[in-house]
């Protein structure tokens, strides 16, 4: 009889996968629950991966990826934030970000090593430095603002901290870290000698904010952080599964070799229509953020609107927290009871930690038609309560 390992009878299902799921068992649901972008990507980046396709580009590319992805990926970040990395040895090109993070957590950890996650996190941090039999130390962020402290991650630093996982702008909260935060966070980085491993996906969907500065870009941050960023978010092309990391060579070599090992490449396709996407970045990632910026407006006047709920605006993301703590429900149970009575789907709170208890996320990744249609559900099942 085959058996399965303890680490893959430790990997639970995400409350926001099951709530998906249970969704699909509706006729006329509104569903809030997944970060996938309702817009199609530009029609220039489906030309240039159909046009892959027509021409027979559909074989393997080098373990890191096309170089001319990598150069383009180069010169981007050189030409967008100043931050110069070598094509060749210091870029690849990943299976979605999923695949960037998780081959970057076994190319520097060991058994046993910790890795710091602050709260609010996304539930596949926590999931794959286990996969990794490492440890996850969680961080919990203030209470009411859902804002982590430079001090509270001090006091969890211990002689095993290998890294920490910052996620800036953030799921769910759509959170920016302030700039006092990173350098406090490179400060420790640099005193107790670990990684930072940055998670950036969401940067270029910033509404109200100053551009997006990364960590790296404080002194000595350069030769310790990870870079971690994809195509999904930025240009809608979430099933295209094409991401990449930036990070000093020692790093990007190590994870070539595991990606030989792993999926050989990403798939080419998808790689050619990376390279029009980043040639014309500002001009799609401006159609996104106006498009999301409308919707986040909609969706937070509305909330605010409601009895019992409140919010607080997102600062970039496609992503929005209520607060439901008035309403007596555990986030769990409110959002399976909102399914159930009104067909809204939203993710509890409890998935991103015990901090973000009393809250549910709503993802505005569907059409403000769709999104009036999700407030006017909420506002009735709020009244309902209270009758």
């Amino acid at each position: 009889m085959i058996t399965i390992s303890n680490i893959a009878a430790g990997i639970k299902p995400s409350l926001t996968r099951k709530l998906f799921d249970m969704a699909k068992g509706y006729d006329d649901v509104v569903d809030f629950t997944l970060g996938d972008p309702d817009l199609p990507p530009h029609t220039a980046i489906k030309a240039a991966g159909c046009r892959a396709i027509e021409e027979g580009r559909t074989r393997y590319s080098q373990n890191a990826g096309l170089l001319d992805l990598r150069n383009t990926i180069s010169t981007y970040y050189n030409s967008k934030e100043a931050l110069l990395y070598d094509a060749q040895k210091e870029i690849i090109v990943t299976v979605g970000a999923m695949e960037g993070l998780y081959l970057s957590l076994l190319t520097i950890l060991n058994p046993g090593d910790e890795v710091i996650i602050p709260a609010p996190y996304w539930i596949n941090y926590t999931q794959m430095v286990s996969m990794c039999h490492a440890v996850p130390i969680i961080v919990d962020s203030d209470e009411d603002d859902l804002t982590v402290s430079v001090d509270s991650i001090k006091r969890v630093v211990t002689s095993k901290t290998k890294a920490i996982i910052i996620n800036t702008p953030n799921n769910p909260t759509g959170i920016v870290m302030s700039q006092d935060i990173l350098a406090g966070i490179a400060d420790l980085a640099i005193t107790y000698n670990f990684a930072v491993i940055a998670d950036e996906v969401y940067k270029t969907l910033m509404y109200d904010q100053p551009a997006f500065k990364s960590i790296a870009h404080f002194p000595g941050m350069r030769e310790r952080t990870i870079l971690i960023n994809s195509f999904s978010k930025e240009f809608c092309m979430t099933g295209w599964r094409i991401g990449y990391v930036l990070a000093p060579e020692i790093v990007i070599a190590a994870m070539t070799r595991m990606q030989e090992n792993v999926v050989a490449c990403a798939p080419l396709p998808s790689q050619y229509a990376a390279i029009e996407a980043l040639k014309n970045a500002d001009v799609y990632s401006e159609t996104m953020r106006t498009e999301f910026r409308k919707r986040r407006d909609v969706l937070y006047d509305g909330i605010q609107r409601i009895d019992l709920l409140s919010c607080r605006q997102p600062d970039a993301t496609f992503y929005l927290m209520v607060n439901i703590k008035k309403t007596g429900f555990d986030s769990e149970s409110f959002a399976y009871r909102l399914l159930q009575d009104v067909q809204v789907a939203v993710v509890p709170g409890i998935t991103y930690g015990k901090i973000c208890e009393g809250y549910v996320r709503l993802a505005f990744t569907l059409s403000i038609e769709r999104i009036r249609e999700g407030i006017i559900r909420l506002d009735k099942f709020i009244q309902n309560l209270q009758r």
